[in-house]
């Protein structure tokens, strides 16, 4: 499928924004540990690209026809993800140096993951307005509260937007929080098939 190819160059990326450092004899470690930023945003956008994946599959189950739009709504969002490893160089670069270019850095990723959250939306909005492009069994009276949850993420993240200004580190706090949110599927969990989705309950194992 092309969008996983997508999201899956996407978050492969994200590794080469870590860069070996170059130090003298008995100074790597101390290298390696200023470069902090860089691991917690690697984290942080492997985890956030990580659930956009399983949210997107979760959607995808639930839709039985796609038409010309919704593809290109999907093309948005897929630009979104693919534009990630970007910001992630960007805050891992600065926020560990402060002040203005920390601040917007942190900014720059927030207005990011807006941007994605509001294609996510989109393609809520769309199956509201285009039922019939759903799966059998999938009840289209739920596609606008799965949509109202979805406006939760790109209203967080715009909020982070103002939080990048305060504090950048803090941001990092909240981008963690966020992903917690919408690690348990919110939107897809409420449009859910009379066959129940394996991606939204636990297994026995």
């Amino acid at each position: 499928m092309f969008s996983d190819g997508v999201i899956a160059i996407a978050i492969t990326l994200l590794v080469l924004e870590i860069n070996v450092p170059h130090t003298k004899q008995g100074d790597l470690l101390d290298a390696l540990a200023k470069q902090w930023p860089s691991y917690v945003a690697f984290i942080l956008s492997f985890v956030t690209i990580g659930i956009m994946w399983v949210s997107h599959h979760s959607m995808f189950e639930r839709i039985g026809f796609v038409d010309r739009k919704l593809l290109f709504i999907n093309l948005l969002l897929l630009m979104g993800i693919a534009f990630l490893p970007f910001p992630t160089e960007l805050v891992a670069t600065y926020v560990r140096e402060g002040g203005s270019n920390s601040h917007i850095a942190a900014a720059v990723y927030s207005l990011t993951l807006v941007a994605i959250g509001i294609a996510f939306s989109s393609m809520w909005w769309h199956l509201v307005k285009r039922p019939w492009l759903l799966a059998a069994g999938v009840p289209t009276d739920r596609t606008r509260v799965a949509f109202k949850r979805s406006l939760v993420g790109p209203g967080l993240y715009l909020l982070t937007v103002g939080l990048a200004f305060i504090s950048a580190p803090a941001c990092f706090v909240a981008y963690a929080l966020i992903s917690l949110y919408f690690a348990a599927g919110p939107s897809s969990r409420v449009v859910a098939p009379a066959d129940p989705d394996p991606l939204d309950h636990d297994t026995p194992s």
